[in-house]
């Protein structure tokens, strides 16, 4: 018994959960913008394009490809002589749930380039208060440990990412209230 391999423990998930709030949309002009699955890249400022390539959008299991710079491909980024190639990070992401009662939905990445395995995601819209502001946005996630990458640094990712994405929502929506009915 004793050369016996002991079965591997599997890593506790890394989990991260960040919010914005945002001064002057309320959440019933936010969640539009958030439930159209196949158009996230306009309002996520580090996506360059995202798309349909299955099912319906705001549809529970529709797939969405996503591709920009918010997180770094896993790729080899290595010098080939005078050319650097350029590397995008793509994922192909699957519409788990979607409640616009209540504002919430979860998706899952099904394929991708960022190294990132297990991943689910849950993105709420809450009403606001006097205090905060007009509405909030939290965001969480959880995903398998990520080689080369730490937690903390995971997160700050995701904080400055909606941190943008509430700024970018403001100013959509103060320019035309109405630009996404």
């Amino acid at each position: 018994m004793g050369d016996e391999e002991k079965p591997q423990q599997a890593k506790p998930k890394w989990e991260g959960n960040v919010s914005a709030w945002l001064k002057g949309p309320t959440e019933e002009e936010v969640w539009p913008l958030l439930e159209d699955f196949f158009n996230f890249h306009k309002i996520f400022p580090s996506l360059a394009t995202c798309y349909g390539v299955g099912g319906v959008s705001g549809r529970p299991g529709c797939i969405r490809y996503c591709a920009g710079s918010s997180i770094p491909s896993t790729a080899d980024n290595s010098n080939d002589g005078d050319h650097r190639p350029v590397i995008v990070s793509w994922s192909k992401e699957r519409l788990v749930a979607i409640d616009p009662s209540q504002q919430i939905m979860s998706y899952e990445i099904v394929d991708s380039n960022i190294g990132f395995n297990s991943y689910v995601s849950t993105i709420r819209v809450l009403p606001g208060n006097e205090e905060y502001g007009s509405a909030k946005i939290e965001w969480s996630f959880a995903v398998d440990p990520v080689e080369g990458w730490k937690l903390e640094d995971l997160i700050s990712k995701y904080e400055l990412g909606l941190q943008r994405m509430a700024k970018r929502i403001e100013e959509t929506l103060a320019q035309s209230p109405h630009q996404f009915e």
